[in-house]
């Protein structure tokens, strides 16, 4: 081949690879994220070959020390003419020279068996490649720090690299680099989205979370209690409210069973049917039975027109039997078919009537001593016992007296358009240390009364003089010692050392006092 072929051979070879560029550059322009790898890919391989190259490899490592090489993109031929593709290297031990060359943002043209002295393990690496030589170009966008190396290499020669071709792919190797960096800053952004969307969804759930709370809290805004007792009897409403498992709720008169029974109905899946009460110790043992269940017309003697009774009204809500143990034997059988089948009749009749109802019961009695004796049936109150809830006497927890007390202050300041500012500290540890036969009830009866009489802002209120000795000597030894400590523990403030510290004051260690409390269930509330 003469002198003017070769150099057309040589101008035909630059102008395809002049038009390889340009139709690679062209490529990358609007590609989409998620086919910029296989692109880059596509371009080592045709660049290779317009080259005669046999091998691309683009390498990225990590920021921070040490710089793991990770290969994510290459074109080679496959083993054994090409080498086993690499899961990771430690740049800076692999190829240190070249490595601080490349942070520095020099383009590289090696020849293995040329390279300086002080390349030696760079040298040795590469042989192990078996790379002959290479052109090893930093990528980097926008003058931003080194993210990694663009090579070509050839596995059979030593190869000449022309400056000019050195050049160009420099030239390909920033188009690479754009599109890398384009799609970083798209997966940072999906991960920033990500993170946004999963705080987004964490608030939306501590917002559902929060408003669960705070109606909650309005739905017990009525029950006043910050002893640990109520606060379980509050868990175990929650608990109950949302099955439609039949509660018993017992406790003294004045406690607030119905106010327990209202809140487990307004908890539950029937909350928006009223929920239907009957106070069966207020009913005649002659009417009851068609009070609960109705009657027809002439059923008895002036029964002039048909009645509808009290469980029909509630099918589909929830009815309240208050004072249960009062209801006589005869119409308890009744009230155990409703429990177990859902079905009755009413008076004077014979047709059946099935109703969905969820039953909460009341009694101030000891119904299982009642059913001991037979004055309740057993039947009967094994199947009203399936969520037993206690409500236990003021006396048991007179931490819950202070808070009532405000609380029915706060009732009766509205009724009476009055304001209390104050009560007397030693008013407030009198009323913890009476006994309270009529529990709350009592309490907020004896409130309205001093709120009646109350000429000023701070009320003055003392409990009745009487029958509190005898309720006190039934006590417990363990029962006295728990209202004396928390009177102490009132009065101080709930300081426990110190000069006027509870401990002090009743003689006792600092930890002895609160091993005591430990023991008798003595917590401090929150806004103590």
């Amino acid at each position: 081949m003469n002198i003017d072929n070769q150099i057309q051979c040589k101008a035909g070879k630059h102008h395809h690879f002049e038009a390889l560029l340009t139709e690679i550059s062209a490529r990358f322009v609007n590609l989409p994220v998620e086919q910029i790898d296989g692109t880059i890919e596509d371009a080592q391989r045709e660049i290779c070959e317009c080259l005669g190259v046999d091998l691309s490899a683009l390498w990225q490592w990590t920021d921070t020390k040490p710089r793991i090489l990770t290969l994510t993109h290459l074109f080679s031929p496959p083993p054994p003419l090409g080498p086993e593709r690499p899961d990771g290297i430690n740049a800076e031990e692999a190829f240190p020279w070249v490595c601080s060359k490349a942070l520095k943002g020099e383009t590289l043209v090696i020849s293995t068996e040329s390279m300086p002295s002080e390349a030696a393990q760079d040298q040795a690496s590469r042989r192990g490649f078996n790379v002959k030589s290479s052109v090893v170009i930093p990528i980097s966008a926008g003058g931003g720090p080194v993210i990694g190396v663009l090579s070509f290499d050839d596995l059979q020669t030593d190869r000449k690299w022309l400056q000019e071709t050195v050049d160009r792919l420099n030239l390909i190797a920033q188009v690479f680099t754009n599109a890398l960096s384009r799609k970083r800053s798209d997966i940072e952004l999906r991960e920033q989205l990500e993170e946004i969307t999963n705080l987004k969804q964490q608030l939306e759930k501590d917002n559902i979370n929060l408003r669960k709370e705070i109606e909650l809290q309005h739905v017990h805004e009525d029950i006043v209690g910050r002893s640990q007792a109520m606060q379980h009897i509050l868990g175990q409403v929650e608990q109950v409210a949302q099955t439609d498992a039949t509660v018993l709720i017992e406790g003294e008169t004045g406690t607030g069973k119905e106010l327990l029974a209202r809140t487990v109905h307004r908890l539950s899946d029937r909350k928006n049917r009223p929920m239907v009460t009957v106070n069966c110790a207020s009913l005649p043992p002659t009417l009851v039975e068609s009070e609960l269940f109705g009657r027809e017309k002439g059923a008895y003697t002036g029964a002039l027109t048909r009645m509808t009774g009290r469980f029909e009204t509630a099918d589909g809500a929830t009815i309240f039997l208050d004072e249960i143990g009062e209801l006589p034997l005869d119409v308890q059988a009744k009230l155990l078919r409703v429990l177990e089948q859902g079905t009755f009749e009413r008076l004077g009749s014979t047709q059946s009537m099935q109703v969905d109802v969820r039953v909460i019961a009341a009694t101030n009695q000891e119904l299982s001593r009642l059913a001991e004796t037979g004055g309740f049936r057993k039947d009967l109150y094994y199947r009203l016992n399936v969520f037993p809830i206690h409500i236990p006497p003021l006396r048991e927890r007179p931490e819950d007296i202070p808070p009532l007390v405000w609380h029915f202050v706060r009732q009766f300041e509205h009724k009476m358009g009055r304001r209390i500012d104050h009560i007397p500290r030693s008013d407030m540890h009198e009323l913890m240390g009476y006994a309270w036969p009529g529990n709350a009830r009592e309490l907020k009866n004896l409130i309205e009364r001093a709120m009646i009489v109350c000429n000023s802002r701070t009320l003055k209120v003392h409990p009745p003089i009487g029958n509190n000795v005898e309720l006190l000597q039934a006590q417990t030894l363990e029962e006295t010692e728990r209202r004396h400590l928390l009177s102490v523990l009132e009065r101080t403030g709930w300081r426990l050392s110190g000069p006027r510290g509870a401990a002090g004051i009743l003689g006792l260690k600092r930890t002895t006092l609160q091993s005591k409390m430990k023991k008798l269930g003595i917590v401090r509330p929150k806004n103590a």
